[in-house]
């Protein structure tokens, strides 16, 4: 699937969606709770989570890869996680503020 940035994504065995902030070149393979993603709002059946991809994601968190070539942000959360490609993504940690004096 060719990932556009300002996508809205949907998760065809769980209740998560995310948008796309950032996307890799080409096409890559997203999922979530071990299931392809589709558009959101797509409908359909859904399915059952796969208990390897059941760490959940979390509505206003942001999930990178390890390379930073994707920035997904979840809009709603699921039980499924999210992977790239067959690899996991990670919460993305916040940036530190400058001290003011």
């Amino acid at each position: 699937m060719l990932l556009k940035t300002g996508a809205r994504l949907g998760s065809s065995v769980c209740n998560a969606e995310v948008m796309v902030i950032s996307a890799p070149d080409g096409d890559a393979e997203l999922t979530c709770g071990g299931a392809a993603m589709a558009e959101a709002g797509a409908g359909g059946d859904k399915g059952t989570v796969s208990p390897d991809h059941s760490g959940g994601v979390q509505i206003g968190k942001r999930y990178v890869d390890a390379d930073g070539t994707i920035e997904l942000l979840c809009v709603k959360p699921g039980e499924g996680s999210l992977a790239l490609n067959g690899t996991a993504l990670a919460l993305k940690d916040a940036k530190k503020l400058p001290k003011t004096d």
